[in-house]
């Protein structure tokens, strides 16, 4: 996650319907896997890596993000949670980058260190923000350099010397909502001109509540099916 976004929904991340749909997407693709301990790359404030500790998924986590003011020991419910800002030598059997590559000027080089920290046998999951042509001014805010499909997003994890093991398309109920709006708006505007605004924002709780709802249906029903369309690429991988 964006540390830009913590900064917008404060202490309400953890309620807001985008991270508990996605952390719960993010449960439902890992299956039964299970670790000793989660490496969260680009963690930001640790939401990924908190619900993961909640729901028995994994007894610890180290969260990685080079934006941390400091680095630092937090317990969660008991459970240990380490606050780095890199890593020297260290390995995982369960890898974490929600919302990373998009962030980052040379993806392959990235990832290509990442898997290095990676025992062999060991898993990685990766979600990216979906479709190019969805460019938008929240991605200008966020200081993104791409989107991807998940043909894009599968030779790159290829590329970088691991396994696809499924990747699918989620956030798909908002898709046709969001996909007209930013289309028109990018024909008025033009990618160039596309002001710099993140869309993240706070609902009342009835419709955080809906939303939430909403994904929790889409979850249980198309989520393992979807190659077509989404807002978000969720893609698990293996270090054979």
């Amino acid at each position: 996650m964006d540390l830009k976004e913590e900064a917008i929904l404060k202490d309400t991340i953890s309620d807001h319907w985008y991270y508990v749909s996605k952390g719960r997407a993010l449960r439902t693709f890992l299956g039964d896997l299970r670790a000793q301990e989660v490496l969260d790359i680009g963690a930001g404030s640790g939401v990924f890596s908190r619900q993961m500790l909640d729901e028995g998924r994994c007894n610890s986590a180290v969260c990685v993000d080079p934006y941390y003011t400091d680095e630092k020991i937090e317990w969660h419910k008991g459970k240990q949670i380490q606050f780095v800002k890199g890593l020297t030598n260290h390995s995982t059997s369960l890898l974490l980058m929600m919302d990373v590559l998009e962030h980052v000027s040379d993806d392959l080089v990235f990832m290509k260190n990442y898997v290095g920290h990676m025992e062999k046998g060991g898993y990685a999951l990766i979600t990216v923000p979906a479709f190019q042509f969805l460019w938008s001014g929240h991605d200008v805010f966020l200081e993104h350099y791409r989107r991807y499909t998940i043909k894009t997003m599968e030779e790159l994890i290829v590329q970088s010397g691991l396994t696809p093991i499924k990747s699918r398309y989620f956030f798909g109920c908002l898709f046709p909502i969001v996909a007209g709006i930013r289309m028109i708006k990018g024909i008025f505007s033009g990618r160039g001109a596309l002001k710099a605004q993140s869309e993240l924002k706070s609902y009342p709780e009835w419709l955080n509540r809906l939303l939430i709802i909403a994904h929790d249906l889409e979850r249980q029903s198309f989520f393992g099916s979807n190659k077509l369309f989404g807002l978000s690429v969720f893609c698990l991988c293996r270090k054979d």
